[in-house]
């Protein structure tokens, strides 16, 4: 199914668009936990590294 071309009412989207908006969280920012997560392994990295040299 194509998606609806911009511009379109949102009450003629299709459902399948419409639950993909609500999933994103409407502007698409990443999750906390996500960037949090992220220092985690990048500091589990340099400790690694670290410890290697």
């Amino acid at each position: 199914m194509p998606a609806d071309p911009r511009g379109t009412d949102p009450d003629d989207r299709a459902p399948r668009e419409r639950g993909l908006t609500r999933r994103s969280g409407g502007g698409g920012a990443m999750s906390p936990w996500l960037i949090i997560g992220c220092i985690g392994l990048i500091g589990l990295a340099v400790y690694v590294l670290s410890a290697l040299f």
